[in-house]
């Protein structure tokens, strides 16, 4: 697929997802047939019962691959980015964290998920964040005008990931911090998955090699970059998918084979300085 056709596609999945349309899937998609519930999903991606009780009804929809907000050891006043806000489930963690003097923008390009954030937003009467419409490769923000930087499991489905730190660089204030969950792998992965819509809108099948995703902040400028956890990414999702049932048959490939790519597809948690 092209640049443009993968953003379409993303676009357009996860406007479903905002929606709450069946059988549209995400990265941890309680909207396609998944037997857990949204808050279940998120206590199992690191969130605790008190994060996701203190969040407006609906900014919860049970995606991401962790908890970028708990790495982030955000301070009161600070400016927060979250790329690729959603419903705004994190960015409203942030803000209670940073509180009235503290500042959190979202920034998402699909226009349902905008609608949702905003309209959580004024359900809860938060004053301080706003949401922004833009592409995470080409951020509507100034230079150096946040202090930390945020996003959950969505820089994998960006195209040119490279593109994303660069502009991550960009707009973080010298001193700032960037604080991400993300899938990467350690082996390439079989096309059968690299081909698939389904396994690149559920996360898997755009993200890079874990050396060449850390290669790509590191270019980006950034400095003491650490992975602070990871863990194996169940791929159940993507495999419960009709579609991927009928090419897992014509491939031939069994459940070991499934068991053997899987050990290789990572959740990870990312910290990195912009000195």
């Amino acid at each position: 697929m092209t640049e443009k056709e993968i953003k379409n596609l993303v676009r357009e999945n996860y406007g479903k997802v905002a929606r709450q349309e069946k059988n549209s899937c995400g990265c941890s998609p309680c909207c396609c047939g998944a037997t857990q519930s949204a808050e279940e999903l998120s206590m199992k991606a690191g969130y605790s019962g008190d994060e996701i009780s203190e969040v407006p009804d609906g900014a919860n929809l049970g995606l991401g691959c962790g908890n970028p907000v708990a790495i982030a050891s955000l301070k009161e006043g600070e400016t927060i980015l979250d790329l690729g806000s959603g419903p705004g489930f994190d960015c409203f963690l942030a803000a209670n964290r940073v509180g009235k003097g503290g500042r959190v923008i979202g920034v998402d390009m699909t226009p349902d998920m905008l609608k949702r954030a905003r309209e959580n937003a004024e359900k809860g009467g938060y004053t301080n964040l706003e949401f922004r419409q833009g592409e995470i490769e080409d951020l509507p923000l100034e230079d150096c005008s946040v202090d930390v930087i945020i996003s959950n499991c969505v820089i994998n489905l960006s195209p040119d990931k490279q593109a994303v730190f660069n502009e991550a660089f960009r707009v973080l204030s010298p001193g700032g911090r960037i604080n991400v969950s993300d899938i990467v792998v350690t082996e390439r992965l079989p096309d059968f998955i690299r081909e698939s819509g389904t396994g690149y809108t559920g996360c898997i099948a755009g993200a890079l090699l874990k050396d060449e995703y850390l290669g790509c902040i590191e270019k980006a400028g950034f400095r003491d970059i650490e992975i602070v956890s990871e863990a194996v990414f169940p791929l159940d999702q993507f495999t419960s998918d009709p579609v991927v049932q009928d090419i897992l048959k014509d491939e031939g490939i069994t459940k070991e084979r499934l068991a053997e790519i899987e050990k290789t597809v990572l959740s990870v948690k990312v910290r990195a300085y912009k000195k």
